[in-house]
């Protein structure tokens, strides 16, 4: 028996016939498929290629299981010398480096505004680029377009399904994408006639085989990326709904994603239940870095303001950084008493603070640098499920499964926290 890939890839390439998949074929079955397939001129060249080998490169087995055994065991030796290799550079930690640097203090922020109208857990949200209006999503199947300043609910949404686990504002601020366990992507275009029926001009951009799980638009309104309960992320064109690039590399679900701050960087980081954090090419479509530390779900990732790093925070009760720069994982931050999953992060626009929402209901806000918990902030009842910074830097919003959202500041920018200053009022 022979691999039929090889010969078949041989007429492909001299006689443009297509391919076939990889398999193992009888020698009569090869033959038969040759003569439905090809003209008798290049069928004579082809058999005579064919009986013209070795006796034993035609009699030659390949087994598939031995074949995918020796080539997991290669890998196995691959990422056991590049652990060694990266194991080598790590001579230092980062709150070694900052040790001189200045502490933060204490640090307060306070409730300013609470977002009510969900019907149940908030499971989403996102800014608009005005730093005005925000989108969520939630287990009730409704999506809602919020004016922060106001409360004021200006569009509502209901999905075909519940558990809409993903939202997104265009960057425009003209659209709004969102989808869950309907496993495809619809984007809502938004007018200012509040009493419009948005959902007669949805458009269905993306489709997977299982839940979306998240979504983002790049630099446009014109391409949307999306990661799914089928282990793959995908680029897709918000005109045409055509798949752009699809990636694949996650072995189990996909839970986040976050494309990198840069208006001309063609990268984004995944997240999802194989442990992993994969940073993607979306020109090729190929994974380019991986980090596998947690010990449980990635839940989220966050690029740093600079986009020369990113967080993630996981089930494992920890947050962590990694460089890409030096490839590796730099800091850990975690506990002995937290010993709830971390459900969501995010930078302050300076990128020496990081908010980490958790399932036991609080927000800690963690020093970058250093590696220690600058505070906690309370208020929701319930897990806290997502958070964003502003666009400005001057207050996020988180949202719950207690079905609320809420928006907090400082009172100035959080890209520039002062030490030891506080609100008293």
């Amino acid at each position: 028996m022979v691999e039929g890939k090889t010969i078949l890839s041989f007429f492909a390439s001299n006689f443009s016939c297509i391919s076939c998949e990889p398999r193992v074929l009888s020698l009569q079955n090869i033959l038969s498929l040759l003569f439905f397939l090809l003209p008798a001129s290049a069928l004579t060249t082809g058999i005579y290629m064919i009986f013209s080998t070795k006796p034993e490169m035609a009699t030659q087995e390949i087994q598939p299981n031995e074949t995918l055994t020796n080539l997991k065991a290669e890998s196995d030796t691959l990422k056991t010398k590049l652990e060694d290799e990266r194991a080598k550079l790590h001579d230092v930690e980062l709150h070694q480096v900052a040790e001189k640097v200045d502490g933060l203090g204490q640090f307060i922020m306070k409730t300013r505004r609470t977002l009510k109208g969900h019907g149940n857990k908030v499971l989403c949200m996102d800014w608009c680029k005005d730093k005005r209006r925000i989108v969520s999503s939630s287990q009730d199947g409704k999506v809602i377009v919020w004016d922060a300043f106001t409360t004021n609910k200006e569009h509502a949404v209901t999905m075909p399904c519940t558990w809409v686990m993903a939202c997104a504002y265009a960057p425009s601020g003209c659209a709004v994408a969102c989808g869950g366990l309907d496993n495809k992507c619809s984007v809502y275009p938004l007018s200012l006639d509040k009493n419009e029926n948005l959902a007669a001009k949805k458009k269905s951009v993306a489709m997977h085989t299982n839940y979306l799980s998240a979504c983002s638009f790049t630099n446009s309104d014109m391409q949307i990326l999306t990661s799914s309960g089928d282990g793959t992320c995908a680029l897709w064109d918000v005109e045409s709904g055509q798949l752009l690039q699809s990636f694949h590399g996650h072995a189990a679900d996909v839970l986040c994603l976050d494309l990198a701050p840069s208006e001309t960087g063609n990268t984004f980081v995944s997240g999802g239940c194989d442990k992993k954090a994969n940073v993607w090419d979306m020109r090729s479509g190929q994974c380019i870095q991986s980090f596998e530390t947690h010990e449980s779900d990635i839940n989220s990732v966050r690029y740093y303001p600079s986009g020369d790093a990113f967080a993630s925070g996981s089930d494992d009760a920890t947050c962590r950084l990694y460089d890409l720069r030096a490839d590796r994982e730099v800091a850990i931050y975690s506990k002995e008493s937290i010993i709830f999953g971390a459900s969501s992060v995010d930078f302050s626009l300076s990128g020496r603070l990081l908010f980490g929402g958790y399932n036991d209901y609080t927000i800690n806000v963690w020093d970058v640098l250093k590696g220690t918990r600058v505070s906690i902030l309370f208020g929701h009842e319930n897990r806290v499920s997502t958070l964003r910074l502003s666009p400005d830097g001057t207050a996020f919003c988180s949202g719950s499964w207690d079905h609320t959202l809420r928006v907090r500041d400082r009172g100035y920018h959080l890209g520039y926290i002062p030490k030891r200053t506080t609100l008293s009022g």
